[in-house]
């Protein structure tokens, strides 16, 4: 005897090898043996063999009409053998029961399962909706299947294309657009991002990097909420300075100023003024939120994303001609020795007498201008010659500071390589090219700057690039450098000695894999050679720094019981949350950045016609250009020393994987000449960008797959 029974929604025949009362051993045509339930079992039959069967009632299955049979059947439950013999006849045959058995299994839009065997009709409102749904998803179909021809075919459907991103990054994996790009990656055998650069997907390599961005960081888009800037309640006494701040002609976000008090009289009081949004913008308060959504203000070549809103910025910016409310350390020192006697923190109006740029004025403010008295330029620069006493003064303080440092670190640091400054012109209006030329954003030491000369439009990719080189630690950058130096570890030391908790900055040695950290203990920061380390500079740009504010704010306050007020407590588990949100939103940040600078110096490259370039080898087959910011693995360079210098031909650059190889055509020194020097910590191996990670699996079925989108 033979059985067709259901097993895990599937149909299965074979033959009885013995039976209980509840189940029954059966062998299938494969030779494997099953127990089956006796429920189970749906037909048992003589004849004919299981497979001649089963095959039989599949075609019988096809040729069943189903509105015939949904018009047949009643309205109550049924069975399907009760259904073949009110559709065939009342003498129905086994393969017609057993096809009226798949047909009613196969159509649950039409038929719900009731049972094992059992069906009961579905209302028709639910089967016009069954049916417009299968109808839908065949025109789908249809439709994903011309879309991949197209793609295959080098053109790209509109849906795909506006949703370009989310398709390479963050798809649905069961959306018609991806599965579009995946079978037409299948069918090319091209790979899903080379498919849609042939197929015209990719119109701009620039906004190719900028939409992909703001898809990962800014999925709402970069504007801000209309939102007033609060204004500081406090009662705040007059400094009695004038300071001037030292930025370059693009910044709007000036954070910080220095004064100088007493040069003349034996004892010298440098003033560090920060701008004091913490006075006004309270935490949880809207300004904050808006903050802490975005962590940092983004840079890039011609353009920024500010962590602020402008108006906002504009309110607490230490604009010259005003009274401004800041946090002011006062350091006291020896004229002579510069050893430091007293420091002191206070909330105060700083008037804010000059903005200087140091873009326009680093030609003037020279080493030999600030420490040779008799040297004076042709051109004398107002308002720095009124200045020079004091910027001579700090010059020298700020070289001081920076030998103490090296002591403690136990080395010198060395910036060997520049500063590159970049500035974007569009073709278009003629009189856009006119902006002023400007100097590098505010980065951390060792990093690439950028100017936003592009009169603060958002780049559309075709504009002409300019890079310019300044060298690292020109006078003016030293001054500043030193003195936030000089607060962020003061403000650091005063807010442990009075147990007030903040987000410092620390690096335990400067041995090989030795990183910064950022965390909630005062740790030294061997890198930078002080006790301990806590941004406090730049409230306006970074949120690390404005929440670090707070706290001083309550230090300065409250003195020893500034503990008890202060916005954060101790182990904080919200302080802990910024440090990791801030952690990775930063390094988000300067990878884009990087990334952007990257791509501009490549748009360099080919608009100046550049075939070859003179580079250094830092390490086995990389090299670092001399004249403009690129790094890029070569041939023919195994073998040679670290810091030879070879002429590089350049081979074809990729803008959206930014991508560039060379071959080394020619060594230009001899071996003897090459340097032996050990390179120091602080000359980072620049990145060199690799493929680009997509989320597009041509390996996996769409179908309830889950997002493993690259980070």
């Amino acid at each position: 005897m033979f059985v067709l029974f259901e097993e895990a929604g599937k149909f299965m025949a074979g033959r009885v090898l013995s039976e209980a009362e509840a189940s029954a051993q059966v062998e299938l045509d494969s030779g494997k043996r099953v127990k089956v339930k006796g429920a189970n079992i749906l037909i048992k039959f003589e004849k004919p063999a299981p497979a001649e069967l089963m095959a039989a009632a599949q075609a019988q299955a096809q040729a069943i009409e189903l509105d015939m049979a949904y018009e047949f059947a009643p309205d109550t439950e049924f069975g399907f053998a009760d259904l073949a013999k009110d559709y065939f006849s009342t003498n129905a045959t086994l393969t017609e029961q057993a096809g009226m058995l798949f047909k009613l299994f196969d159509t649950p839009h039409y038929f719900r399962r009731a049972g094992k065997g059992r069906f009961k009709k579905a209302p028709a409102d639910i089967i016009a909706q069954a049916l417009a749904a299968i109808e839908k998803k065949r025109l789908q179909a249809e439709q994903i299947a011309q879309w991949a021809v197209d793609l295959g075919a080098g053109t790209c459907p509109e849906p795909i294309k506006e949703q370009l991103y989310k398709i390479l990054f963050k798809p649905d994996k069961n959306a018609p657009e991806y599965k579009a790009v995946v079978e037409a990656s299948r069918a090319t055998h091209t790979a899903p991002l080379e498919l849609l650069q042939k197929a015209g997907a990719i119109a701009s390599p620039y906004l190719f990097h900028w939409k992909r961005f703001l898809l990962e960081n800014f999925p709402k888009g970069t504007g801000f909420p209309a939102i007033a800037a609060p204004a500081i309640a406090d009662e705040l006494p007059l400094a009695p300075v004038q300071a001037f701040s030292i930025d370059d002609s693009q910044t709007t976000e000036i954070d910080d100023a220095l004064s100088l008090q007493g040069l003349g009289s034996g004892t010298v009081t440098i003033g560090i003024h920060i701008a004091a949004p913490g006075l006004a913008v309270l935490p949880g308060s809207p300004v904050d939120a808006l903050g802490r959504a975005r962590l940092s203000t983004v840079y890039m070549p011609g353009y920024k994303v500010t962590m602020l809103p402008d108006d906002v910025v504009q309110t607490y910016t230490l604009q010259e001609g005003r009274d401004c409310p800041a946090v002011s350390l006062y350091v006291t020192l020896d004229e002579a020795t510069l050893e430091i006697k007293a420091s002191e923190t206070k909330l105060e109006r700083v008037p804010i007498a000059h903005n200087l740029r140091h873009d326009q004025l680093d030609a003037v403010v020279t080493e030999q201008w600030l420490t040779d008295t008799e040297f004076e330029h042709q051109n004398a620069t107002q308002p720095a010659s009124n200045l020079r006493e004091q910027l001579s003064f700090l010059y020298r303080l700020a070289r001081d500071l920076k030998a103490k440092r090296e002591v403690v670190r136990g080395k010198p640091e060395t910036f060997n390589r520049p500063d590159y400054n970049f500035r974007l012109r569009r073709a278009e209006p003629p009189q856009a090219a006119e902006a002023p030329s400007g100097g590098s954003a505010t980065r951390e030491a060792g990093s690439v700057g950028a100017l936003t000369s592009n009169d603060g439009a958002e780049p559309q990719g075709d504009e002409t690039v300019l890079i310019s080189i300044r060298q690292r630690g020109a006078p003016l950058d030293l001054i500043v450098a030193e003195a936030m130096i000089l607060a962020n570890s003061t403000w650091g030391n005063l807010m442990a000695e009075m147990g007030v908790p903040a987000i410092y900055r620390s690096q335990a040695s400067l041995a090989p894999g030795v990183k910064v950290r950022m965390g909630t203990k005062a740790l030294p920061h061997a890198g930078i050679g002080v006790k301990s380390y806590a941004w406090a500079t730049s409230p306006l740009r970074r949120y690390t720094d404005l929440v670090n504010q707070w706290q001083i704010i309550a230090c300065a306050r409250h003195g020893k019981t500034a503990a008890l007020v202060a916005p954060f407590k101790p182990k904080d588990a919200d302080l802990f949350s910024i440090i990791s949100q801030f952690d990775a939103a930063y390094s988000a940040y300067n990878g884009y950045q990087g990334a952007m600078e990257r791509f501009w110096t490549m748009r360099y490259v080919q608009q100046h016609g550049i075939t070859e370039l003179v580079a250094t080898v830092f390490k086995e087959n990389m090299v670092r250009a001399d004249d403009i910011p690129l790094v890029l693995p070569v041939m023919g360079a195994q073998g040679l020393p670290r810091n030879a210098k070879v002429r590089v031909k350049l081979g074809e650059m990729d803008l959206i994987t930014l991508d560039v190889h060379g071959t080394v055509v020619e060594r230009l020194d001899a071996p003897a000449e090459t340097p032996s020097t050990e390179a120091d910590e602080s000359e980072d191996e620049d990145d060199v960008a690799g493929p680009i990670a997509i989320a597009v699996d041509v390996n996996e079925a769409p179908e309830g797959a889950s997002d493993n989108s690259a980070s």
